[in-house]
């Protein structure tokens, strides 16, 4: 399979890898343990490869649910910000023991819209995430949901995924989705669709491709998947889009037997004749 995405994986030492809550919920909407070791195997190989890995992790109102399944029905903003707080807890717990057998260590960071527009905040957040990687920690991060009202919202977290990315000054962005990558179409409604492997040019790709809904095509929506990839493409990050529930996906990615869709950063020469 002749891909740039493998390339990208081993030339990169500083990799921020985001994971839907489709990604690693179970068929049952419950918090998938399995998945989690293996991810956290897969991980643990690419550590000991001299790179440093820092994870966005969707999942806490899966975990709240998995947790008081009565609270499922509750749409009062108060009840969602409190299943947050509670299955927050459950949401790294299951990470934790999916680390422990790999003898590495957790640290929990939530954030805000306000944390990345407040400066003094910004640089304790930078500073934070150094310390934790550079000691051989895995920061785990999700949006603050808990305090999140639409004033201080990030909103998803391939948004939240991009900004820590271009915070930490990774080399390399991976978001795992419940889609094998981008496409010219909605897979899910037209079969003849066909993947697109490279993006150099991401406002052009936005003119030729049919976005779709947020319910449709993508759990966050291919247009925040999109968004994501300029912000990074935009400080020099590249940034990969995958399926993250085919069998150990990291893994196959970096061999090249998996497929996604690179977003690349167009040389400076590009275009110059």
């Amino acid at each position: 399979m002749d891909t740039m995405i493998p390339t990208l994986i081993a030339n990169a030492r500083k990799i921020l890898i985001k994971i839907g809550s489709n990604t690693l919920a179970d068929q049952d909407g419950r918090i998938n343990p399995l998945f989690l070791e293996e991810f956290a195997a897969q991980t643990t190989v690419l550590i000991k490869d001299g790179k440093q890995i820092v994870i966005v992790s969707s999942g806490a109102q899966v975990a709240g649910l998995s947790t008081l399944g009565n609270w499922a029905r509750k749409q009062d903003i108060h009840y969602k910000q409190a299943l947050c707080a509670i299955g927050q807890v459950e949401l790294m717990a299951a990470w934790g023991r999916a680390f422990a057998p790999q003898q590495l260590h957790i640290a929990q960071i939530l954030l805000t819209r306000d944390d990345f527009e407040d400066s003094i905040r910004t640089l304790n957040m930078r500073n934070t995430l150094f310390t934790l990687v550079d000691e051989g920690i895995i920061p785990i991060i999700n949006e603050n949901d808990t305090v999140s009202v639409e004033e201080i919202k990030i909103g998803d977290n391939d948004t939240l995924a991009a900004q820590t990315a271009v915070l930490w000054s990774a080399d390399l962005l991976i978001l795992f989705s419940d889609i094998e990558g981008l496409y010219n179409k909605n897979p899910k409604e037209y079969p003849e669709a066909e993947l697109v492997p490279e993006v150099w040019d991401i406002a052009t790709i936005r003119s030729q491709i049919s976005l779709g809904g947020t319910n449709n095509f993508g759990t966050g929506g291919i247009a925040t998947k999109l968004d994501a990839a300029a912000r990074a493409v935009s400080y020099g990050i590249p940034m990969i889009l995958a399926h993250g529930r085919q069998h150990r996906a990291l893994e196959a990615l970096a061999a090249g037997t998996q497929r996604g869709t690179a977003f690349l950063v167009p040389s400076p020469l590009q275009g110059v004749k």
